[in-house]
């Protein structure tokens, strides 16, 4: 039992004897208390005040007489309005330490067979071009949520949906046709998804230069009108449609040059650290829509217009009209939508369907949501959109191939390359072999990115800077990474010196020791919540406070150089659990923590 429910546990019992009155359990849980108050944990009494038909100072006074008389893990109390202010007993904080001590998995909930299925898609790339800077925020917000949704105990199943058909795939294929003369990433030496990006930028070049030219043949000919006589871009249209009678010539080279782009993919997935538990793919869901959509019109649910088209007519949940297949039949991204969702559901018994999409498709998952309820999917309407902000930079532009979005790779490879050359300037990497100091530069350099990312609100916009992630100091990877190390090396010289962590139940912790083990316990309240609110950025940012809190701990109170072997234990298992806590939630955001930088 944790101090929290203790001290929860014995205020509704107060409260039942002093008012007659059953405590809703919110109101029990207790808050840490404002460092301008002295106390550990703080009890709000408002919501007993109109039972107790006396002022908040009065109610405060009344519960924490009770408790100094009923609990002994209180020791002195104070209110401060209708703040009642608790000074836990120092012992009890070493009690509490020596039990989340004890739990290697402490703070982690373990999923049973009847824990709730949560399925999380993200990702979600095209295969005409490579993942971007907005793909690796996707990622890693995705795993991240993942990862937490199951410390929090749910069974979870990291889910991708790969766009790889309609007219931007063919315009790549196109191009590979056109200009590339049987280009292959092996004769190139380079990943298939660049190949197939330099691709769908050749057909975008000279599509251009093609509508231009138009124009200067014919003043009166409008940009539009250009684009929409554009024989380049017909050509595409009819391959999309020979794709869709699935034409063996074309459907043989999509594969193709899919193939190069899931290979190309692989191997960026991995490097960024993130996994997939299934996969599905847009060309074989796009059928089950159309399939849906088709029966959804039967039943009067959608309607034809005279071009052929297919629309649903959402205006009365004040939305709009939505087109769901287009005049010669082919499938729009929301088609692709409700395909996708009747597989997964047919696949998996799943609770909850979370999309992890950028916040511009939030009208997109609004009507998705609604369309799924009226074609009869029960779980339709309690989908979850995990809408998320953009990411910039603050100046120009990284390394691109495209040179208009910030290539996923090129960015990983640059966030190592300084991580290596910051090492090397502030002397970190001397006795170490280049395969160390390369093996630590890759964890800095991506946890570096990955926290930067993930400690921002999720749903806001956010400016990725990269010289300022890589900083040693403030609230960065690297930080709570060397703050891991340093804890590490303490330990390591610990053992070598021959100390052991024996009996501290009777030590009285001081102030930063005390402050150092209430973070560390609070650790599965933070998880849930995390859980609850999709968050991600309140682990990042729990990392960050205790990295600091115990760099403080540190700085205040000697470790080794500490006489008394019970106060040398306490301090030393407070090391332990802070490391153990530190890589842990690291963990759940996909960070790696080195032994030693």
């Amino acid at each position: 039992m944790t101090v929290d429910t203790i001290i929860g546990s014995a205020v509704g019992a107060a409260v039942k004897q002093l008012y007659g009155i059953d405590a809703a359990p919110n109101t029990l849980v207790p808050q840490p208390t404002r460092k301008e108050f002295e106390g550990n944990l703080t009890i709000v009494v408002f919501p007993w005040v109109k039972a107790a038909r006396k002022a908040p100072e009065a109610v405060g006074k009344e519960i924490g007489d009770y408790l100094l008389e009923h609990e002994p893990a209180v020791e002195r109390y104070n209110v401060v309005k209708g703040f009642l202010n608790l000074v836990i007993r120092p012992t009890v904080w070493s009690q509490v330490l020596a039990s989340v001590a004890a739990d290697a998995d402490y703070g982690f909930r373990t999923a049973t067979d009847w824990s709730p299925l949560v399925m999380v898609e993200y990702s979600s790339p095209n295969t005409n071009k490579p993942l971007h800077l907005g793909h690796v925020r996707n990622n890693l917000l995705g795993y991240s949520l993942a990862e937490i949704l199951k410390a929090c105990g749910n069974r979870v199943v990291k889910t991708n949906i790969v766009n790889d058909r309609g007219i931007h795939i063919c315009k790549s294929m196109l191009a590979w046709q056109k200009w590339h003369n049987g280009e292959t990433p092996e004769s190139l030496g380079i990943k298939g998804d660049h190949l197939i990006g330099d691709c769908y930028v050749d057909f975008d070049k000279h599509y251009k230069a093609e509508v231009n030219a138009m124009m200067e043949a014919d003043k009166t000919l409008s940009k539009e009108a250009a684009e929409a006589a554009s024989p380049l871009m017909a050509e595409a249209r009819d391959m999309l449609r020979r794709w869709e009678a699935k034409d063996p010539e074309i459907r043989g080279l999509w594969e193709m040059m899919n193939n190069w782009v899931y290979a190309g993919f692989d191997q960026t997935y991995k490097r960024m650290g993130v996994d997939f538990d299934k996969i599905y793919y847009e060309s074989q869901t796009y059928l089950e829509g159309k399939e849906k959509v088709l029966e959804g019109l039967e039943k009067g649910i959608m309607y034809r217009k005279d071009d052929g088209s297919v629309w649903a007519d959402l205006t009365d949940a004040g939305l709009d009209h939505k087109l769901l297949l287009r005049a010669d039949g082919t499938s729009v991204y929301m088609t692709q939508d409700i395909g996708t969702a009747k597989l997964r559901f047919a696949d998996f018994p799943i609770d909850r369907m979370i999309y992890v999409v950028g916040n511009e498709q939030n009208y997109h998952f609004q009507v998705l949501s609604l369309l799924l309820d009226r074609l009869g999917f029960k779980w339709g309407k309690d989908l979850v959109h995990f809408s998320y902000g953009m990411v910039e930079l603050p100046e120009g532009k990284m390394k691109s191939r495209e040179g208009t979005v910030v290539d996923a790779d090129d960015l990983m490879a640059e966030m190592v390359s300084t991580a290596r050359e910051v090492a090397v300037e502030q002397g970190r990497s001397e006795g170490m072999t280049d395969a160390e100091i390369d093996e630590i530069a890759e964890i800095v350099g991506l946890g570096a990115l990955k926290y930067f990312l993930l400690k921002v609100d999720p749903r806001k916009n956010m400016t990725f800077n990269p010289k300022e992630s890589i900083d040693f100091n403030g609230n960065t990877g690297p930080f709570i990474q060397y703050s891991y190390a340093r804890i590490r090396s303490v330990v390591r010289r610990a053992a070598e010196q021959g100390y052991t962590i024996g009996d501290y139940s009777a030590v009285e912790p001081g102030e930063k020791e005390t402050a150092l083990i209430q973070r560390l316990a609070s650790l599965p309240q933070l998880i849930a919540e995390a859980g609850r609110s999709y968050s991600p950025a309140l682990i990042a940012n729990y990392a960050y406070d205790l990295a600091k809190e115990y760099n403080q701990f540190y700085h205040d109170c000697p470790i080794l150089r500490e006489d008394d072997a019970a106060k040398r234990s306490l301090r030393l298992a407070l090391s332990e659990v802070t490391a153990r806590t530190i890589k842990a939630t690291l963990g759940l955001l996909g960070i790696r923590v080195p032994e030693r930088m």
